[in-house]
């Protein structure tokens, strides 16, 4: 029944991948004002990160004496109440943007100046009455509107627009670290429940469901000082350093992982801190994926392109969980080792189209 749910659930969250495109919608947003929205969304989705696992833990820790309403089934029941509310609250308010044909380039065949402004006199070649056909104002005015009528309409971006190899470039990169970024969040998230339970002898801890909830709430409630910091400054640094930063400060807490469990000192601190790295740099990272890519592509690929960064967000959500499922089973060093593998791909991706990634800030 557990993972009956969670296939429910799995599948009707994945209509929210059409939420992201309202930060890079032209029609709405400036484009200046992209990563801060990105910003404020992923500052959302930290506090339910954080909020999520304590409450849970919480949850569980009470029990609740009921064979409906207790410990396991208690945090389903909670959402059901609260998306019941949430549906009633977007039918009562929300208004979606109207959907509008992209505009069209026009222009307009205007008559020739002669036209308006030579008289023609009687004793040149031209007849009396052609010249005064010509200089007929109610005749001029016919002419005029006859070829207004005649409007010459060109192709439309979306029909003659083709992606550059740069853009091809640039969209790769920023699925690729759309997918990093929620496959190492998703992977340590599920995995620090099951690490710090395991009587694994890297593992000192014997945590329970609470203590384990507890410890990924903390590390997620530190990082939202940051990120709030990050929405503030979002309109100061360019995309591609706010991408640079959070990789970096993420891939830091890997390496520290990595060297905490080579030497066995593994504790409460050490974990805590690599937790608190990997939580902020990419977190931090993510906020700038879509935003970064809608700046460099036209307006009336956004649909797509939010499609396309959901997509991957999806597929290294679904991804980390299982690999944080997996991490004792395939060797806790493995399981650090593919993560910063998986980011080193990025990372060349990035500097090689480092130029490519410059936009406007904010």
């Amino acid at each position: 029944m557990v993972l009956v749910g969670r296939i429910v659930s799995g599948f009707a969250f994945t209509f929210w991948m059409y939420a992201k495109r309202y930060c890079s919608d032209a029609r709405i947003v400036g484009i200046r004002r992209r990563t801060t929205l990105a910003g404020w969304l992923v500052l959302g989705q930290g506090i339910g990160f954080s909020l999520g696992p304590f409450v849970g833990g919480v949850l569980y820790k009470i029990g609740f004496s009921n064979p409906v309403f207790n410990g396991f089934t208690s945090p389903a029941w909670i959402m059901a109440a609260i998306w019941a509310a949430w549906w009633i609250f977007t039918a009562m308010f929300f208004e979606d943007v109207p959907i509008v044909p992209p505009p069209s380039t026009e222009f307009e065949l205007r008559p020739i100046r002669v036209l308006e402004n030579q008289v023609i006199d009687a004793t040149d070649s031209v007849s009396q009455k052609e010249a005064a056909e010509i200089n007929d104002p109610e005749r001029l005015r016919t002419e005029v509107f006859t070829v207004e009528g005649e409007t010459v309409v060109e192709a439309t971006p979306a029909e003659n627009s083709r992606m550059s190899a740069p853009q091809w470039g640039v969209t790769a990169t920023m699925c690729w670290f759309a997918m990093t970024c929620f496959f190492i969040l998703g992977a340590w998230e599920s995995n620090i429940p099951v690490f710090t339970g395991s009587s694994s002898p890297l593992s000192p801890f014997h945590f329970s469901p609470f203590a384990a909830g507890n410890l990924i709430a903390l590390g997620g409630a530190c990082t939202f000082p940051f990120l709030f910091l990050n929405v503030l400054l979002a309109k100061r640094y360019q995309d591609r350093n706010t991408l640079a930063l959070g990789t970096s400060l993420g891939t830091a807490g890997l390496l520290i992982a990595l060297a905490i469990l080579s030497t066995e000192s593994v504790n409460y601190g050490s974990l805590f801190i690599c937790w608190f790295l990997v939580a902020l740099g990419f977190n931090l990272a993510s906020t700038v994926t879509l935003s970064l890519l809608s700046k460099q592509l036209p307006a009336h690929w956004n649909t797509k392109i939010s499609l396309a960064i959901q997509y991957s967000n999806y597929i290294g959500r679904a991804t980390g969980a299982v690999w944080g499922g997996a991490g004792l089973k395939v060797g806790m060093l493995s399981y650090v080792g593919t993560q910063i593998a998986v980011v080193g791909v990025g990372v060349v991706m990035f500097s090689v189209l480092w130029r490519e990634l410059k936009a406007k800030t904010g």
